[in-house]
């Protein structure tokens, strides 16, 4: 019975090999593999695609076997009691922990029976991660527990011994087991910042490149009177957003009102793509649907949860406060020229009066990231309140989630991959911190002239030396840029693409200098990320670009004010001069060769602890070494000398046949010689190996020391690197619109009209695929004169294609970027709202119709008239007389009540209709194509080619048959739906002449005599109205084809009408 219990809970699935699961009375140890023997069984694997076994070669071909860590585990506290420790480790790690050899600073690690079999195994199998069977549950070892926190979403923990062999031998532990601890933990939003990690994961799609958010959110019921949002605004609750970026030291805050639909709460989800979620419960139902629906089991997101209770009283804003005032108080006593410096220059630090001036949810969702973080060790990022931003600005547009995924801003409706989105299209930087940024760009458009013209003359000027790079290259050039002349210096570009070049071979300098924050960089981390920010620091510098006392920039060379802001940033004696300084204290020999003991440099009078207890090591060595002379004279030879045998030091050889003192050791042998450690030896190594663990604590002591003291410097350098993205993505932008041709746009004045004058315009990712293939197309809104266009036109002719290709030249060109067109002139947008495309959101409990209508309502909510307004297909997802008037009504608001630019899509000629109550302001157009046409008549099954080219006028038919025989629906249902539609075809004339013919009969009948009336006259006059139907009918269909050879059929057949209806007319009089 109980093997078949373990038999069972060994098929317990990914997900519940962490639950606890019923103790084991028993448990057999586990013998070491033979080499001799075939592979073990592994009980259970988790295997990886190509991109992500590359990502696990890598990490672990990055790792030293020195620093081989001890089994991770989860969730497995170490109780302080030895005998309580004894039975843990009896009954999770067989064999027992008295076997286990411990590692020492001067020795090779040694692995219990268990470690060392999966080290075997990991040998064989390097691109798995193996989750071992221990008992009855399954372990992470070493790397692989890192690689599991980051792929499954666990929190993992490793414990590591917190004691070696030679403390312990001098300690009141001596006789029981090594003392373990809880050395780290892993989660996906922390494993950037955490201890021991490499920094990230370059070069693969959704590491490195990719921020890892950890955002929590609360919320709460909403009181209308109380926030000014009555029914018709459909709120219900109010929710407080705290995301935090913890390995780029980046955090963001929120809290705004939302409706049933979460639609704000998803467009902030969707911009920020969180790694984690921290839900503060009690949560309303919707809030935690929508977020669990988020974090499905494809997404990859970790969710955890945390008890709002102890801050529904208005004590979180207490607890905030006290943990400011405990990590101001530690830093303070940990470095004390911070206090001098934080009182002379005054530090941007989360202030009392910050706190108390944010709104209640925000202090609460705060309050539980503070607590969270705290477990981590990393809460001190959110002590630095110049890294705070606002989820929304003044300055930036906010992109709704509808627009983030119907545009494809950001990722492929496809696949969900970057490639074929704008971002990917635009994303030319040469960093990934660059590329962190400018995907933070391009999801929130600028909506401030000023800022806007900032952006787009840097890149204007790096693009003007980019074009003539290969011809000017020891000259100065002038390019002119509207009415003004720029000068352009060859030396400028030069050193700006060599400072990204460089930057390119190396780490994450922005994670690398939060984990410096943290405390959690190694040596050759740190050396690396100061290097970098002084190799660039001093290559800009060499612009003489100086910054006054007003705060203002002077150069000969840059023109572009943003460029000499940005340069002064990074090239400033402060950040340089700085770097040089925490450079000159490091030994860099040292920590290439992993000396860890000899990294930090004493000679300057810096860590005089450092410095003794290496005195205090070096003497003990010296008098070890000093004794060789005694034993020389007591064994009298006179060459004897030390040896040192497999990290052995201090061994005495003789021959077999010498003879020594009882009290002499023997350590090894040969044939012809034994090697022995006199008792004086034994104590002088003893001495020196404790004098080592000191030395070892001191240097770690004085290592974190020298950590803390960089958090003066963190604004500072957090400034240059963020400097650092904002021009290699000035350099992206640039390199995108010299390499494709594009423009610089024109913005207009703000108080003027808003318009949008576009000619040649192109769809920016379509281009990439298509080249010269793409038609272009042109367009013109203008507030005051056509503000709508009405689009019809057959299926698959580019109607939305040139839609989206509008509302992405305006969001490319609010990027400070050059668009794809021959000319755009453009006013600054406040928003671009889109409802295009059909699908239901079942997991959330939406239909197709109400996703439909929760989109156009969010719009009509929301827009004003500075936005630009496209909308695909509204109304189809419910009965045609519904979907017209729907549509119909919700066009006419956007236009009367609204007035903002209006991209309309739609296949109801109906729509049309509403120009003629606006008169000027709506124009009708059509995507044209040609047909081969057959018949008189004319249906949607001719053969058609499509032109993609917009033109006026109004198009009745979609060539929806044509689509079904694209899509290969078998001939007989064409050929049925063709007959079907033909039938309806009919039937609706014919209702639409009964109609009249009853309007005209009601018009007369109070003139005729019902008695004498002729019936002859009666049919006469129908037969006529019938005649002149279809003839006004025809008329109007050849007016408003575009078709030459179908316009003159129409014609045709109305002549012919007219022809018979004059015959008609005269047989009858005669």
């Amino acid at each position: 019975m109980k093997k078949a219990n373990m038999g069972k809970q060994k098929q317990q699935t990914i997900s519940r090999f962490f639950a606890p699961k019923p103790k084991s009375p028993t448990q057999e140890p586990i013998p070491v593999a033979d080499s001799s023997s075939p592979a073990p069984k592994i009980s259970a694997t988790v295997s990886f695609s190509p991109s992500k076994r590359k990502l696990l070669s890598d990490h672990l071909s990055a790792a030293s076997p020195k620093r081989t860590k001890l089994s991770p585990h989860t969730q497995n506290p170490i109780p302080e009691d030895p005998d309580l420790h004894r039975r843990f480790l009896q009954r999770f790690l067989e064999p027992s922990p008295e076997e286990s050899v411990p590692e020492t600073s001067s020795s090779a690690r040694k692995y219990t029976p268990l470690e060392q079999q999966v080290v075997e195994l990991k040998s064989k199998y390097p691109d798995v991660v193996l989750m071992v069977e221990v008992g009855y549950r399954y372990r992470f070892f070493g790397e692989d527990a890192e690689i599991a926190a980051r792929v499954l979403g666990y929190k993992i923990g490793v414990v590591k011994q917190t004691e070696t062999a030679a403390i312990k031998s001098h300690g009141a532990n001596r006789g029981g087991p090594f003392f373990r601890g809880l050395s780290a933990l892993y989660t996906k939003a922390t494993l950037e910042a955490a201890e021991n990690i490499s920094g990230g994961c370059v070069g693969e799609e959704g590491f490195g490149a990719q921020s890892n958010f950890l955002v929590c959110v609360v919320d709460e019921r909403v009181n209308p009177e109380a926030y000014g949002c009555g029914v018709e605004m459909s709120f219900d609750v109010r929710v407080g957003i705290v995301g935090v970026e913890i390995s780029t030291g980046e955090v963001v805050y929120g809290e705004f009102n939302d409706n049933f639909m979460r639609s704000g709460l998803e467009a902030v989800i969707l911009s920020l793509s969180p790694a984690e979620l921290l839900l503060g419960q009690p949560l309303s139902q919707q809030t935690e649907k929508f977020l669990l629906a988020h974090a499905g089991p494809t997404s990859n997101v970790r969710v955890e949860r945390a008890s709002l209770d102890r801050f529904r009283s208005g004590s979180a804003v207490d607890e905030v406060i006290s943990l400011c005032e405990k990590i101001s108080a530690n830093n303070l006593v940990d470095d004390k020229e911070v206090k001098v410096e934080a009182a002379e220059e005054g530090m941007s630090c989360l202030t009392v009066h910050t706190i108390m001036n944010m709104p209640n949810l925000i202090v609460q969702a705060l309050a539980l990231t503070f607590c969270h973080l705290k477990q981590f060790g990393l809460e001190r990022i959110l002590y630095q309140g110049a890294s705070f931003r606002t989820l929304s600005s003044s300055t930036e547009m906010t992109l709704s989630a509808n627009t983030l995924q119907q545009l494809e801003v950001v990722r492929n409706n496809s696949d969900g991959s970057e490639s074929g989105s704008l971002f990917h299209n635009m994303n030319h930087t040469l960093t990934v911190y660059g590329s962190r940024l400018l995907r933070h760009w391009v999801t929130h458009p600028l909506c401030n002239r000023n800022l806007i013209s900032a952006r787009l003359d840097a890149v204007s000027e790096i693009a003007a030396y980019m074009g003539s790079h290969s011809s000017s290259q020891n000259s100065d050039e002038l390019v002119e840029e509207g009415s003004e002349r720029t000068t352009v210096s060859p030396e400028f570009y030069f050193v700006l693409s060599s400072v990204l070049t460089a930057l390119s071979r190396s780490s994450d300098i922005q994670r690398g200098i939060t984990r410096i924050f943290h405390r959690t960089a190694k040596a050759t981390e740190f050396i690396a990320v100061m290097e970098a920010i002084l190799l660039a620091g001093k290559q800009l510098q060499r612009l003489g670009i100086k910054q006054d006392c007003g705060m203002t920039t002077q150069s000969t060379t840059v023109q572009s004010s943003l460029l000499r802001k940005l340069i002064s940033v990074v090239s400033s004696p402060a950040v340089v001069d700085n770097a040089a300084k925490l450079l000159s204290a490091l030994n860099k020999e040292g920590a290439v060769r992993g000396d860890l003991l000899d990294i930090l440099i004493t000679s300057s009078g810096q860590f005089p602890e450092l410095a003794e207890a290496r005195q205090a090591v070096l003497i003990v060595r010296e008098k070890l070494d000093s004794s060789i002379g005694i034993f020389r004279k007591k064994l009298a030879i006179r060459n004897l000398e030390f040896l040192q045998v497999s990290g052995i030091t201090h061994l005495i050889e003789l021959p077999v046949d010498a003879k020594v003192p009882v009290n002499w050791v023997k350590v090894n042998s040969t044939k012809k010689t034994i090697r022995y450690h006199p008792p004086e030896i034994v104590a002088g190594l003893d001495e020196l190996a404790l004098a080592t663990e000191h030395l070892a604590i001191v240097n770690r002591a004085s290592w974190d020391s020298f950590l803390k003291s960089f958090s003066r410097y963190y604004t500072d350098f957090q400034a240059a690197v963020q400097a650092l993205s904002a021009l290699d993505c000035l350099h992206s932008l640039a390199t995108l619109s010299r390499n494709k041709k594009y423009v610089c746009p024109v913005f207009v004045d703000d108080c003027e009209p808003v318009e949008i004058n576009i000619q040649s315009g192109r769809h920016p990712v379509l281009e990439t695929i298509l080249q010269d293939n793409f038609v272009p197309n042109d367009t013109s809104l203008h507030a005051e004169g056509e503000y709508c266009q009405i689009i019809t036109g057959p299926n698959m002719g580019g109607k939305s294609c040139y839609i989206r290709q509008v509302a992405l030249i305006s969001i490319m060109a609010q990027v400070g970027s050059f668009v794809p067109a021959s000319f755009a002139k453009l006013h600054v947008l406040d928003g671009v709202f889109t409802r295009m495309g059909a699908s239901d959101s079942i997991q959330h409990g939406r239909s197709t119709f109400l996703e439909e209508l929760s989109e156009a309502s969010h719009i009509i909510r929301t827009c004003s008239s500075r936005s630009l307004v496209i909308i695909d297909e509204l109304g189809r997802g419910t009965s045609t007389h519904d979907g017209v008037a729907i549509a119909y009504a919700t066009l006419q608001h956007l236009l009367a009540e609204k007035r903002c630019l209006v991209l309309f899509v739609t296949h109801y000629p109906e729509i049309a209709e509403i120009s003629n109550g606006l008169p000027g302001a709506v124009g009708t157009y059509h995507v044209s194509y040609l047909t081969s046409q057959k018949d008189k008549i004319g249906f949607d099954h001719d053969d058609v080619t499509f032109l993609y080219k917009l033109v006026r006028g109004l198009c009745s038919r979609s060539f929806g048959f044509k689509v079904a025989q694209l899509a290969q629906i078998p001939p007989s249902c064409i050929r049925r739906a063709i007959t079907m539609a033909a039938k309806l075809e009919a039937e609706v004339r014919a209702r639409e002449k009964n109609t009249r013919m009853e309007s005209l009969g009601e018009g007369k009948g109070h003139e005729e005599d019902p008695v004498h009336g002729d019936r002859e006259d009666s049919k006469s006059l129908e037969e006529s109205v019938s005649g002149l139907d279809d003839f006004f009918a025809d008329l109007k269909l050849a007016l408003s084809e575009e078709n030459l050879l179908k316009s003159f059929e129409f014609l045709n057949r109305a002549w012919k009408i007219a022809e018979e209806s004059v015959l008609a007319s005269l047989a009858k009089s005669n």
